[in-house]
């Protein structure tokens, strides 16, 4: 087992992520087995119960775990499955070590961060990295660690201090250090400076790691001055400093990567027999690269959410829907409006943001309200739907999206009110429309929501959405939510148009609507967005896009021969290596 250490250095947020994904990418399309664990220092068990204006969205797995936003970019880049314990934080570190504590298992020894903490560190990640991770079952061969925060941290200091003894337990050839560092450019001057990069890199050695490879993120490629100036006081070869700057789509990192001899460095420093170029999946980031720099039409969706000032809060679901604009060709354009602004208080009290969210509403060729909690702004969001459906613009609910179609239809076309002021309590919100699955509520916040991958059952043959998944019976999405549509009153909304067309296996939660005579009106009580893939969209914003362009008319009557899911993707989901090695993007340009 190889293990690759991503660390962080000057700032957070600079990018680990995306580049331990980026490394990965490239390893794996040498032909390896890759897996990916994220380390977080905080003390929370997990991100389930974290505000997204925190850490950004909270990403679902299979197994129902609640986990950083970057286990998302792993499983996008690798195309992989991983689990709960591929994340792991100081809080389940120490949960841990205390119950093995309270059962005894140190006999009687004081229970320190050294050696306890520590061991427990170690003994998690080479677990946790011989875990299949692909469809074949196959044990990873690399793994690859980002440790979140960054080096100084007081929270880190126990991870530091685990990887320094766990590089001499792996031995050397089997252990390699990344450090991502902050290349800050004088606007003045235009200057790059190297002296905080300097100073975390001798942190970083103070603690007891030497980075093998440090890799700058800058705003422009890195000067050879510059490089030679980093290699000479941060003790590493030039080849060994790599520009990380910043490009026009996240696509073109594992290429830029690549072009640095990333891959061969790799090889000799771990002394892996690799493919001295990869070709498999990096041909699918070429192509996808090159797409997304000659898009010429545009298609605008409508954000309608509550957490728009922060754009990582629908991470994934923003992926699903460039995701899926790259699929048709089209460059995509998101317009982000908070819900708030669009009730009619709003207007009393700052017309220009009310007039302001509603222009950008109108103007947009497709709406989408995705999940959220809470009773604020829901009546915003039930003014867009109300507007998108008589409207006939295509409309995306996701989650609490779908919850609310269901509520502004009873509300406006079965004319059954409903009371949603700020003090109604969430487990009543538009009276008896969406109840709650006490099962799933035992009074605690943390882990007690329907989590993971559930099965849903199409109850129909015609259903767009079934057709977009490649006309299959079933599918396997992934859901995070505590309410429900409640299944005592389908039948009156059905005798109105509102279909129920997809349920899950016991027939007692609803999860797909579909609306008659309309475009694309679909609701979706999973979360598709976790699943989606850069060459394998989401079906239902997939078809949020197709509507949207004017195109879902005619990819239907073509049978949906194009549908990513059937075209790039064996039954479970993932791509196969021929697929990707044979990947063209599907275009639509000419329907």
């Amino acid at each position: 087992m190889k293990y690759i250490l991503v660390t962080g250095g000057v700032i957070s947020g600079i990018g680990k992520g995306i580049i331990a994904s980026s490394v990965g990418t490239i390893l794996k399309s040498c032909g390896l087995h890759v897996t990916a664990i994220k380390i977080d220092p905080y003390i929370n068990i997990d991100a389930g119960t974290f505000s997204p204006y925190e850490h950004g969205e909270v990403f679902v797995l299979d197994d129902g775990g609640e986990v950083d936003l970057d286990l998302g970019n792993y499983e996008r880049f690798l195309d992989i499955r991983l689990t709960k314990d591929n994340n792991l934080t100081t809080g389940k570190i120490y949960q841990s070590v205390i119950n093995k504590e309270r059962k005894g298992d140190y006999l009687g020894k004081t229970v320190q961060v050294v050696p306890h903490i520590t061991d427990a560190i170690q003994e998690w990640v080479m677990k946790q990295a011989r875990v299949p991770v692909d469809d074949d079952e196959v044990e990873p061969q690399v793994c690859v660690i980002e440790l979140g925060g960054t080096v100084g941290d007081i929270e880190s200091m126990p991870f530091v201090e685990a990887f320094r003894q766990f590089q001499f337990k792996v031995k050397r050839e089997n252990f390699c250090n990344i450090h991502v560092s902050l290349i800050p450019q004088v606007s003045t001057t235009g200057e790059q400076k190297t002296k905080p990069t300097q100073n975390s890199v001798r942190e970083l050695r103070g603690l007891g790691l030497s980075p093998d490879l440090i890799m700058c993120r800058c705003a422009n490629a890195l000067e050879n001055a510059v490089k030679e100036k980093i290699s000479m006081f941060c003790h590493v070869e030039p080849e060994q400093v790599i520009c990380v700057h910043d490009v026009s789509s996240i696509y073109k990192v594992p290429l830029l990567l690549e072009d640095q001899g990333v891959v061969g460095y790799f090889s000799r420093r771990l002394d892996m027999h690799i493919e001295g170029r990869p070709r498999k999946m990096l041909a699918k980031w070429k192509e996808m690269s090159n797409r997304a720099d000659r898009l010429l039409e545009h298609c605008s969706i409508a954000l309608v959410g509550k957490y728009t000032k922060f754009s990582d809060s629908y991470a994934s679901v923003i992926k699903a829907l460039e995701h899926s604009a790259l699929a048709i060709s089209h460059k995509l354009d998101v317009k982000y409006v908070d819900s708030a602004d669009l009730e009619p208080g709003m207007l009393q009290e700052d017309p220009v943001r009310y007039h302001e969210a509603w222009q950008k509403l109108c103007s947009a060729d497709g709406i989408l309200v995705p999940g959220g909690f809470g009773v604020r702004g829901t009546e915003g969001k039930m003014c867009a739907i109300n507007w998108a459906r008589k409207q006939k613009k295509p409309f995306l609910g996701v989650c609490l999206g779908m919850q609310l179609a269901v509520c502004e239809f009873a509300r406006n076309i079965l004319g059954w009110e409903g009371n949603t002021t700020s003090s109604t309590p969430p487990s009543i919100i538009m009276g008896c429309f969406v109840i709650d699955m006490p099962e799933h509520n035992p009074g605690q916040m943390g882990g007690t929501m329907r989590l993971g991958k559930r099965r849903t059952i199409f109850k129909t043959t015609n259903s767009v959405l079934r057709k977009l998944y490649g006309d299959v019976e079933y599918v396997d999405e992934r859901h995070r939510h505590r309410f429900e549509v409640n299944p005592e009153l389908i039948g009156h909304f059905e005798e109105k148009g509102l279909h129920f067309v997809g349920q899950d296996v016991e027939g007692e939660r609803m999860e797909v609507i579909e609306l008659d005579d309309h475009p694309y009106f679909v609701g979706v009580q999973y979360h598709p967005e976790f699943t989606s893939r850069p060459i394998k969209p989401s079906p239902p914003y997939f078809g949020l896009l197709l509507a949207s362009a004017g195109k879902l008319p005619g990819f239907l009557q073509k049978g949906c021969r194009l549908s990513p899911r059937d075209t790039y993707s064996d039954k479970s989901g993932n791509s196969s290596d021929s697929e990707i090695s044979e990947l063209k993007m599907p275009s639509l340009s000419q329907d």
